[in-house]
């Protein structure tokens, strides 16, 4: 018998019955309820194939229990109209999962409805226990206003998100470079406005759209101005320790002011507005649109345009230095979602339920999160996980992992982005390392957790604050009034509506949470 044989037969003979003996948490299978309501699907189901194979090699069988499973909203306020109905109903299963939960867990988990976790981590979550060790601006993120974890939450993996995109065929037929200051990008536009690029004898271009038109608001860095303080629209920023928000700035006032110019001038789509999700779609198939803000992959396949209109390229562009010389990309994708699962406090197994969350921070268990089945959607190549080529070409990869229980939001679990760039396109992956060479992104605001009387003054100011806040912002845009002019009544009006009193709340709990760490 060769050495080599005889080495594999003694190997075999030293591993253990089932090679995924360690992952299991209990002898006998045990059963733990859940509640389950998933940005995509309003409830848990026992049949997804990366749930039984996580019954399998852990012995927890997760059993559906969920309220309100027919309400299929996925916004914010319909998450809590579920979770409320929930709460009221008295049943509280074992676990609670869902999107936007953050908010949720933190202001009833000091309560009593749900269990701190921080010496269940501390004691019986190693995996999950290490990730938070290693980011510490993390664990301060998912901190309720007690200073008790109530959720383990989704962290999104990977740092890129949305790019500024251009078309560099209408540059190279106009004769022009890629912009590089707000200056060179107006020149750009207006040159796609008004010399034909297409070529079609009409000046029907669309210089700039957006499929969301908060992605126009984004154009406000230009001139030193914020939209966004992170991942979520309209968000607080933070700067030198200070809470803030970026439509009371200055910047922003010269960017408003400067955005209204051009959509005046028609460098802006005129119904930015209103034209919605298609606008990428109809403008870029129809030869029409120039520039946009958009996400690095899904932006990119539309270069497959190119089979029908000779010569398409529309790629990433490095974002345009601002008038006073900054380049900034204001978005990037946030380390931790308000997504995750709770304990409810009925629960009478919670340290097996911690380990369970647990399983899912194992490197078995965050492959199943994140690529489903070994040699269903997947096979071990080199030591990673690659996707079968018959999977990928199913359709969307996030569509075809979603229906097996992968990739869900509603589980406390990191993700990994590699299971992102094997679908990404090489046009996506350049503009990604064009980004990560210029090292534009900027530090995001993580969050704050209210204690009740904080949350009881935001509430009670800010829907009313931001309303106001967007209603003159697209006022200003398609010119009914001047920034320029009516900013300080803007501001008073601001201060008058309670924005001075959020802020308040705001930095305290910010304070409190990250002041010390």
């Amino acid at each position: 018998m060769r050495r080599s044989t005889m080495s594999m037969l003694l190997l075999a003979a030293a591993l253990p019955a089932n090679a995924n003996e360690h992952l299991r948490i209990v002898d006998e299978p045990l059963e733990l309820t859940i509640q389950m309501n998933h940005e995509r699907y309003p409830f848990y189901d026992e049949t997804w194939p990366v749930e039984q194979q996580a019954r399998e090699w852990t012995g927890i069988h997760l059993k559906d229990a969920t309220v309100g499973a027919n309400m299929r909203s996925s916004s914010s306020s319909g998450q809590n109209e579920v979770l409320n109905l929930m709460l009221a109903s008295g049943n509280i299963p074992d676990i609670v999962g869902a999107s936007n939960i953050k908010d949720f867990v933190n202001r009833y988990g000091p309560e009593g409805a749900f269990l701190p976790l921080d010496d269940l981590i501390d004691e019986h979550a190693p995996h999950i226990k290490a990730f938070l060790d290693e980011r510490p601006e993390l664990r301060s993120a998912i901190t309720a206003s007690d200073g008790h974890i109530y959720y383990v939450p989704y962290f999104p993996d990977g740092k890129y998100a949305r790019a500024y995109h251009i078309r560099y065929d209408w540059l190279e037929k106009l004769g022009l470079e890629v912009p590089q200051t707000v200056e060179e990008f107006e020149e750009v536009l207006r040159a796609f406005k008004t010399q034909d690029p297409n070529g079609n004898g009409l000046q029907d271009e669309i210089p700039y759209f957006a499929r969301e038109w908060p992605e126009l608001i984004r154009l406000v860095t230009l001139w030193d101005g914020r939209s966004s303080g992170s991942d979520i629209r309209h968000d607080f920023y933070v700067e030198d320790g200070k809470i803030k928000h970026p439509y009371a700035g200055e910047g922003y006032r010269e960017g408003i002011k400067n955005l209204a110019r051009w959509y005046r001038e028609g460098l802006i789509d005129p119904e930015v507005f209103t034209r919605g999700s298609s606008a990428r779609d109809y403008l870029l198939s129809e030869n029409l649109g120039g520039a946009t803000h958009d996400w690095f992959a899904s932006t990119a396949d539309y270069n497959k345009l190119s089979a029908e209109i000779p010569g398409f390229e529309f790629k990433a562009m490095p974002p345009p230095a601002s008038v006073s010389g900054r380049r900034i990309e204001e978005n990037r994708r946030i380390p931790v979602k308000p997504d995750g699962w709770a304990i409810g406090y009925t629960n009478k197994h919670p340290v097996e339920t911690i380990k369970y969350f647990d399983f899912w921070f194992t490197e078995e268990g965050r492959r199943l999160a994140n690529f489903g089945i070994e040699g269903q959607q997947y096979d071990m190549i080199d030591g990673k996980p690659v996707f079968k080529p018959e999977f990928l070409a199913q359709g969307p990869v996030n569509r075809s992992l979603y229906q097996i229980g992968a990739q869900l939001q509603a589980r406390g679990y990191w993700q990994d982005y590699e299971y992102e760039r094997q679908w990404t396109n090489e046009i996506a992956l350049w503009g990604i390392d064009l980004y990560e060479q210029g090292d534009y992104l900027i530090d995001q605001f993580l969050g704050v957790s209210f204690t009740p009387e904080e949350q009881e003054v935001y509430d009670r100011y800010w829907g009313s604050v931001l309303d106001y806040m967007l209603e003159r912002q697209q006022s200003w845009i398609l010119g009914n009034g001047d920034v320029e002019a009516e900013w300080d009544d803007y501001l008073a009006q601001l201060d008058k509506l309670g924005l001075s009193n959020v802020l308040e709340v705001m930095q305290s709990a910010y304070d409190r949470q990250y002041g010390n760490k």
